[in-house]
């Protein structure tokens, strides 16, 4: 362990074992973000608030504080958070279903207002933890265990675009969509979610990235066949883009 301390560095937790199924994309994520946190030097004040759902297990594989939200209601939490310790940097972490579901008007509202917090939305398009329910962004025609047919526009409505939403909103200040289904992928995503919390560091304001992932068990299918599905379906519609960047403005704090 302690090899692979030195080699990885100090963020990421080694001595716990991940609880995230073979193949899933939390596990890519989260080691992003363990190493954006440890890129930017920000490890002892920065605090993670998490969601229920796959999600909420991050923290575990980080060696940063982290707080457990009630369902859908982490970027409230975090602006909480950040306004009584406005010096430290925070940020929420949680699914499609956690963020989009019960928790997009939290979402929204904390995107709007335009305080410096950042957002980490896992989209793999079903509710993971609780059997592979349809979600928000379920895609049209998915079959999942609540649409046993595949998801119909007409009786559920269509997959929703998240960062599509706050395109227009002024306190949003960097606004990506990424997606971890091959290398390149990964590349992209690890410098999107880096500079989603340099726009934190530096004050500028609301910071989100979404980030398309697999989910294996929740499309009941082998690990390799999920990537290819994520790589040729989920981004078709959930297309990977920086939408907006204003990370080049504002000092380091």
């Amino acid at each position: 362990m302690e090899n692979l301390s030195k080699k990885f560095g100090k963020t990421l937790n080694l001595d716990k074992l991940t609880s995230y199924c073979p193949g899933c994309g939390h596990g890519i994520v989260t080691r992003l973000v363990a190493e954006a946190i440890e890129n930017l030097g920000i490890m002892e004040r920065t605090i993670a608030v998490v969601g229920i759902g796959c999600g909420g297990f991050s923290h575990h594989y980080m060696d940063i504080d982290a707080i457990e939200a009630t369902h859908g209601r982490s970027p409230s939490f975090a602006e909480g958070y950040k306004l009584a310790m406005p010096e430290n940097i925070v940020f929420t972490y949680a699914g499609d279903g956690d963020t989009s579901a019960i928790g997009l008007g939290d979402l929204l509202h904390a995107a709007n207002k335009g305080m410096p917090i950042t957002t980490i939305m896992v989209n793999n398009t079903v509710f993971g933890m609780t059997g592979g329910q349809m979600s928000p962004t379920t895609l049209e025609g998915q079959v999942t265990t609540t649409t046993v047919k595949g998801r119909e526009v007409p009786r559920q409505g269509y997959p929703l675009l998240v960062p599509e939403m706050m395109r227009s909103m002024e306190g949003v200040k960097y606004l990506a969509r990424e997606t971890v289904a091959n290398p390149r992928g990964i590349r992209r995503a690890k410098k999107s979610i880096q500079k989603a919390f340099e726009c934190q560091v530096k004050g500028l304001g609301y910071a989100f990235v979404e980030v398309i992932v697999p989910c294996p068990t929740g499309f009941k299918m082998k690990v390799k066949d999920s990537y290819t599905h994520c790589a040729e379906n989920m981004v078709e519609y959930f297309k990977p883009q920086v939408f907006k960047d204003e990370t080049e403005q504002g000092d380091v704090a």
